[in-house]
């Protein structure tokens, strides 16, 4: 079975306060090569089927209509996962 993986983020303009906390606690426990973090959203799809372009291009348009809102997030990347 074939997954596609959507990957949503804040648009830069708008705040991230959980992207603010995480990288206030980096340097507290030791991580302090980060300057900065930003949280996101992932999405798993999983394809029944032929997986092609045909289906990546359904979940493109999914991505950007129902996974994520565009007035606040970007849809970043929508590609298939790599087998591990």
């Amino acid at each position: 079975m074939a997954r596609i993986v959507v990957e949503v983020m804040p648009k830069p303009e708008i705040l991230d306060p959980q992207g603010k906390a995480v990288a206030g606690a980096l340097p507290r426990l030791g991580f302090t090569e980060f300057a900065a973090v930003r949280q996101g959203k992932r999405f798993e799809l999983e394809v029944e089927g032929e997986a092609n372009e045909e289906v990546l291009d359904q979940a493109r348009k999914a991505a950007s209509e129902v996974l994520s809102n565009p007035v606040i997030e970007d849809v970043v990347s929508v590609h298939w996962a790599r087998e591990s």
